[in-house]
């Protein structure tokens, strides 16, 4: 009786935690860094976790660098040996905070938030100031934000012969539904 009862308060206990969280492991992050004329360079990743603590707005996303997927093999090759270095640097990683988060304040109206954090991509760390959207949606909240990222932030190295082909600006978007 005593070990069905510690159970019972097991996972009651794990319940109200869990309220506190949302999490998605489905996210998704796009990425572009193309140049116009030239082939397209550009890749999708939708195995994006992330994790909201809705009493703090505190926001932690994290990705496997391999992850990504792009249109050419050869190019999805290229960007986990040479640029991104991914057995080396296997993940990227995004922890911050949406300022003037509130739970009750959200609605079926995306809302606009300011995310401040630190993004960790190939061991560096930057810090960031993003706009993004909230809003309810089902059973959850869905994120999105556009935002840019410099490759030399993060100490990615372009071949000269490339260069004029991938743009430093990498166009960056978060999708995820939390829930």
């Amino acid at each position: 009786m005593k070990k069905i009862t510690l159970i019972v308060l097991l996972i009651v206990a794990i319940k109200s935690i869990a309220q506190d969280k949302m999490v998605t492991y489905g996210g998704i992050i796009h990425f572009e860094a193309s140049i116009p004329l030239f082939e397209e360079v550009k890749a999708s990743n939708e195995k994006t976790t992330c994790i909201l603590i809705t009493k703090t707005g505190q926001i932690a996303c994290w990705m496997n660098i391999k992850d990504f997927k792009f249109k050419r093999d050869l190019m999805q090759e290229h960007f986990n040996e040479n640029y991104m270095e991914s057995n080396r640097f296997p993940r990227a990683i995004f922890k911050g905070k949406i300022e003037k988060f509130d739970l009750k304040n959200l609605n079926s109206e995306s809302n606009q938030y300011q995310i401040t954090g630190k993004i960790t991509i190939r061991g560096r760390t930057k810090k960031i100031v993003i706009n993004g959207t909230l809003k309810k949606v089902g059973k959850g909240i869905e994120l999105h934000t556009v935002f840019p990222l410099n490759t030399d932030d993060f100490k990615i190295d372009i071949p000269f012969i490339v260069r004029s082909k991938i743009s430093k600006n990498v166009n960056t978007q978060l999708i995820c539904v939390l829930q």
